[in-house]
């Protein structure tokens, strides 16, 4: 899962440090799930689904699809 956090924060060229400030969390909280020493809560995770606008399973790793469209 923080792979694909981090891959998603990256593809878009932003800092943890704004994805934390635009989801009015911790910046220390968004390294940490992207390094995966921390798992978000069900209502965090779905707020950075959102806010990446693709799916919870795309996060988790259940699906290879975000947005509609394969990831190669």
């Amino acid at each position: 899962m923080g792979n694909r956090l981090k891959e998603l924060r990256e593809s878009q060229n932003l800092t943890a440090g704004y994805v934390s400030t635009e989801l009015g969390m911790n910046r220390n909280m968004v390294a940490a799930y992207e390094r995966g020493e921390r798992t978000p809560s069900l209502k965090t995770l779905i707020k950075l689904a959102q806010f990446y606008n693709t799916s919870t399973d795309y996060i988790l790793g259940l699906t290879v699809i975000t947005n509609g469209q394969k990831k190669r």
